[in-house]
């Protein structure tokens, strides 16, 4: 019997589900046929740096919110692979905050190492989406957008990998529309060069604004405002960079805010989130949520209760990232195989609700850590993924999140050590505030130690 499994995306999602079923396929009792579409000539998702913004070269919607100058803003061995470390892929240890180029050089070897790029249709988007209930199969329509044609193919099984931060969220404040300067989203955001000597005003209070802020702060912006919402972030920001309340309108170049205060901005970046937008799939397929712990309507955050063959990856707010795709993707592949049963709908309804009611009770960043760990340790503990002590990557958290608040622009100098290899990492040869060189050769240059030791000696 053969089995055909749809996969949409080849961001990290997506090649975890790729390698989920290349550690199992020689021992199935099935054959199974795995075709996954990628509208992008290359793998990697949103790690895949593209500096192009709105429109892409057939004329498609940008995927990536990929900039340059981005460095981890979470420990690496948060992340690390528990069948493939960084040890192994680099030859030696490395430091624990890399640039987007290493991180993205890791997980292309490592789909590499297992020859997953035989299963991906490069250059191909899912225009739609249709489930036969007669067939119990799934009809996926795509475009092959370099030989512009469209053809649809027929599936058991359907995973849905495209990620959750793509589609931005554009508010409208009064007076934006007549704003002098530079507006645009987090998005399109491409690098901290344009804002060097300006005064920048960053609209949202979450990961964007802190990190997009920092970058700016370190390449040269003349002055940094952050304006929030709901709560500041509370950091201990360096001279230049303030958080104010929510903007309510512009007059000019002048940004005013809720506290009555107001500032001259040269530019305005909308770090304002994403919308979870899946547009090839019709409504009773379509996940509708905002970024949270535990979308609902999702059993084990991963199966679509209202259609078994359905599943979606990836789609939580994220503290654990690439293991907790592993996780999700080992655990749906065994469900697509057969290994493992799934409870009938009240059942499923049941867990999420349990799910959802511990994460109502959530009440601070070391709460969702600890969430989000036995979420990660649930699906590992119910397939034979090799696994990596989950408990021990929830202390680095909440260590990396005790740094961030200790110094936001040093804690990416901390060093940790690894979960899978008990390898301790290097400090880096250059402080991060310092490092205005984001390439994989610079990160990884052996001599950069002691070419600086020398000149100290000087």
């Amino acid at each position: 019997m053969t089995i055909r499994i749809g996969i949409i995306g080849a961001g990290p999602s997506g090649l975890a589900q790729l390698r989920a079923f290349e550690s199992a396929l020689s021992r199935s009792k099935h054959d199974v046929e795995l075709v996954c579409f990628e509208k992008r000539s290359n793998w990697g998702g949103l790690w895949n740096y593209s500096w192009r913004t709105g429109l892409d070269e057939h004329g498609e919607p940008v995927h990536g919110s990929m900039y340059r100058y981005l460095w981890s803003n979470g420990p690496k061995e948060a992340l690390e692979f528990a069948d493939y470390s960084f040890d192994q892929h680099f030859g030696r240890p490395i430091p624990s905050y890399p640039p987007r180029a290493v991180l993205f050089d890791y997980i292309q070897g490592r789909m590499e190492r297992n020859n997953l790029r035989q299963y991906i249709r490069f250059n191909t988007v899912t225009r739609w989406v249709n489930f036969d209930e007669n067939t119990q199969t799934f009809e996926v329509a795509v475009e092959d957008l370099s030989k512009q044609h469209t053809y649809t193919e027929t599936f058991d099984y359907l995973v849905v990998a495209t990620g959750h931060f793509s589609t931005p969220h554009v508010p409208y404040f009064k007076g934006l529309d007549t704003f002098p300067g530079a507006v645009m989203h987090a998005h399109d955001f491409r690098g901290a060069d344009q804002f060097k000597g300006k005064d920048l005003l960053l609209v949202g209070g979450s990961y964007s604004a802190e990190d997009i802020g920092v970058q700016c702060y370190k390449h040269g912006a003349r002055s940094v405002t952050i304006s929030y919402r709901s709560a500041p972030l509370g950091f201990k920001w360096p001279q230049g960079i303030r958080e104010v309340p929510l903007v309510t309108r512009f007059e000019g170049k002048t940004a005013h805010f809720q506290d009555g205060t107001h500032k001259n901005v040269d530019a305005v970046v909308l770090c304002t989130g994403y919308q979870h937008k899946y547009p090839f799939l019709p409504e009773e397929l379509r996940l509708k949520s905002h970024n949270r712990l535990y979308p609902r309507g999702l059993y084990k955050g991963v199966v679509w209760k209202n259609n078994p063959r359905l599943f979606y990856l990836g789609m939580q707010d994220q503290y654990y990232t690439f293991n907790m795709f592993d996780a999700q993707a080992w655990y749906t592949r065994d469900i697509m195989l057969g290994h493992t049963a799934l409870p009938d709908m009240a059942g499923m309804k049941a867990d999420i609700q349990d799910w959802g009611r511990r994460e109502d009770a959530v009440d601070n960043s070391c709460d969702a850590v600890d969430f989000q760990t036995a979420y990660v340790r649930d699906l590992m503990d119910r397939t034979d993924y090799p696994g990596f002590e989950a408990e021990q990557v929830a202390e680095l958290l909440k260590q990396w999140l005790r740094d961030k608040q200790e110094s936001i622009l040093t804690y990416r100098d901390k060093p940790f050590r690894s979960v899978v290899t008990g390898t301790m990492a290097p400090v880096h040869h250059t402080a991060w505030i310092d490092e205005l060189d984001d390439s994989l050769e610079r990160f990884l240059d052996p001599h950069i130690n002691q070419d600086n030791e020398v000149n100290a000696t000087l």
